[in-house]
């Protein structure tokens, strides 16, 4: 029997947006890190975190933007912006009501990405 995919038990891209837009949201109310989001364009920031979220966990949706070390070079993301970043995912995801199983699966993979975000 195959496991049901983490894209699925999130419900698919429709809740995954969702899921990304109050996210983006709460970052830009964090005052940790809401200065790195003054310039954003929300609905591209939304748009490639939708991607990105929906093509790691298994969706057939493909990933548009840049790598994540690229993306974060020279931006100096600091321990404690980063910890904002999950600390909001987290927020969000118990909002959403996820699962604490699928939680737990998008925050290893959001601790994983550190290295290529943090002081790169």
């Amino acid at each position: 029997m195959t496991d049901t995919s983490l894209y699925e038990r999130l419900g698919g891209e429709a809740r995954i947006h969702e899921l990304a837009s109050t996210i983006f949201d709460k970052h830009t109310q964090n005052t940790t890190i809401r200065n790195r989001y003054v310039d954003a364009d929300r609905n591209d920031v939304i748009r490639l975190v939708t991607e990105f979220i929906c093509n790691g966990t298994g969706g057939p949706q493909a990933y548009s933007g840049r790598d994540m070390l690229t993306t974060h070079r020279g931006m100096n993301i600091s321990e404690e912006e980063f910890v904002a970043v999950v600390d909001d995912i987290v927020e969000a995801l118990d909002e959403h009501g996820v699962g604490q199983r699928e939680k737990e699966e998008l925050l290893m993979i959001s601790w994983s990405l550190k290295p290529e975000i943090v002081r790169v």
